[in-house]
């Protein structure tokens, strides 16, 4: 059985490259999008197994359309798409129910291994940008834990989302917490941290080791 894949990019060079690159493999190309709009209404209209999108749709936010499509289309896996390893786009990615996120310089075999899995609801590779910011982003004690660090497991948790980017909403979705109880979280951490605000916090976390690998 072939693998209903639309492809949500602003490009058309690339759209059509992309189905130039699956040609002659089991994914058929049932819908092509340039927007947002035009990415959840297809997505909604023709039911593809997957979705390859864009993390910038022209002047719009990928990631808007990511969110949509996990609310009125649950059953369709989203696999984006970016030119640049961001850790902040991955994380947003991840909070918001992508199923993995690849580079438009990956090969034709990783490319289709991406939309296998994502068919088949699989993880990604160990080795994918997803799966490893998702580890940062769920670790709770590692090398932080000391007696110079005052946060709690879940402020550690929230303060590495914050670092990475995340509004209080895509805390909360990751997390699987309420915007009220992430906002409760972040002021006791810049208040424990004695930071004026989350970007003092960020610095904090990054100089702290908590944001790698």
């Amino acid at each position: 059985m072939s693998i209903k894949v639309l492809v949500a990019d602003d490009h058309e060079v690339v759209r059509s490259g992309i189905g130039t690159l699956l040609g002659g493999s089991e994914v058929e190309i049932v819908g092509l999008a340039g927007n947002v709009e035009e990415t959840v209404t297809l997505t909604e209209q023709v039911r593809p197994h997957v979705v390859l999108l864009d993390v910038r749709l022209g002047t719009e936010d990928g990631l808007s359309a990511l969110e949509q499509i996990r609310s009125k289309a649950p059953e369709v896996s989203v696999v984006m798409m970016s030119t640049y390893d961001n850790p902040t786009y991955v994380a947003r990615a991840i909070a918001l129910g992508a199923t993995d996120y690849i580079l438009k310089d990956s090969s034709r075999i990783e490319v289709l291994d991406a939309i296998q899995r994502a068919a088949q609801k699989e993880l990604p590779t160990e080795t994918s940008i997803l799966r490893r910011v998702q580890a940062t982003m769920e670790k709770r004690k590692d090398r932080s834990d000391s007696k110079d660090v005052p946060l709690t497991n879940r402020e550690l948790q929230v303060l590495r989302h914050i670092a990475l980017g995340l509004s209080n909403k895509e805390i909360g979705t990751s997390l699987t917490i309420s915007v009220e109880t992430v906002k409760e979280h972040v002021q006791n951490i810049l208040r424990k941290l004695d930071s004026t605000d989350r970007t003092a916090a960020a610095v904090w976390a990054v100089k702290s080791g908590l944001i790698g690998p």
